[in-house]
């Protein structure tokens, strides 16, 4: 049975088929130089414990949902589950648990840690390639969707949880996925662990998605289960945290730094606080521009 439902965003009336697969990419930031895991390196497996529980219950809600989970790491970008691979034979099913999720927490925890292991070893923090995970996402969606009958499609979001600062050098990627995400109908959804992030932020504005900054660790998984397991059109039924004010400012590509007025490349769109006579992205000469005349005072007539 269909039901008809009204777009929070749009004000559009959409029909909403409630027996429609559902499918939830979550995207895990495992990059050690997140300051809760520096300050305690058991937070990753707290946290993943929560997460896989999450996802279980993503599963749990109906029979055909789907669930993929990937993992965010300072030097790659991995899929955790599904295994992309051969299924790993040495999985045994845990007395009175449902044996799809005995495959999903021992899958994901196993190149989990295979990841981690063969990772290098860094000596300053680095950044976290979210915009690139969330690129892949994106790709996985649209691979499962071309794979379906004509006429069928599945409801697909993404859910990013990480503790990592923002790296404004991904600005143009970040950009490029929020839009993509808003043309396939993809809502992106944000659990800020530490800082605000508010190039994330815009993503789920764009996107029609759900923002929230943790105010404790302790309770992810009650925040996980009460603000982001709902689907976007159950959510404007229910009382959630209220949206945060976005800020839309964009980056500047040379000192990183938020501004309110800035240049343009007018070719490849980068952003900078002053004016500079080459793009340092694409290498675009420009002319200087031409100073601003000051104005002439007029001549008082004498009488």
């Amino acid at each position: 049975m269909s039901i008809k439902q009204q777009d929070a965003n749009t004000g559009e009336e959409r029909v909403s088929d409630p027996d429609l697969e559902s499918l939830l990419v979550i995207i895990i930031d495992t990059n050690p130089s997140q300051r809760a895991i520096r300050r305690n390196p058991h937070q990753l497996t707290q946290s993943l414990d929560s997460i896989v529980a999450f996802g279980n219950a993503h599963l749990m809600q109906k029979s055909n949902n789907k669930l993929a989970v990937i993992a965010c790491h300072h030097h790659a970008t991995q899929f955790l589950y599904p295994n992309p691979g051969k299924p790993l034979t040495e999985i045994r099913q845990v007395d009175g648990q449902y044996e799809a999720f005995t495959i999903v927490e021992k899958t994901v925890k196993h190149k989990l840690a295979q990841m981690i292991t063969s990772a290098p070893k860094i000596s300053a923090p680095c950044e976290s390639l979210l915009a690139g995970s969330m690129s892949m996402a994106l790709c996985y969606i649209a691979r499962m969707n071309r794979n379906k009958l004509p006429g069928e499609k599945a409801h697909a979001r993404i859910l990013v949880v990480t503790g990592s600062n923002e790296c404004a050098a991904q600005y143009m990627t970040y950009m490029n996925v929020f839009f993509t995400a808003q043309k396939q109908n993809v809502v992106i959804d944000v659990c800020a662990l530490d800082k605000s992030l508010s190039l994330l932020q815009q993503g789920c504005d764009i996107t029609g998605g759900q923002y929230l900054r943790l105010p404790q660790l302790d309770g992810l998984l009650q925040y996980l289960l009460w603000v982001f397991l709902p689907d976007p059109d159950t959510r404007s039924k229910l009382v959630l945290p209220p949206a945060v004010k976005v800020d839309y400012r964009a980056a500047c590509f040379c000192h990183r730094e938020l501004i309110d007025i800035g240049y343009v490349c007018s070719v490849c769109l980068s952003i900078f606080c002053k004016f500079s006579p080459i793009c340092t992205t694409c290498h675009t000469v420009f002319k200087n521009p031409n100073p601003i005349a000051p104005k002439q005072k007029k001549k008082k007539l004498k009488g």
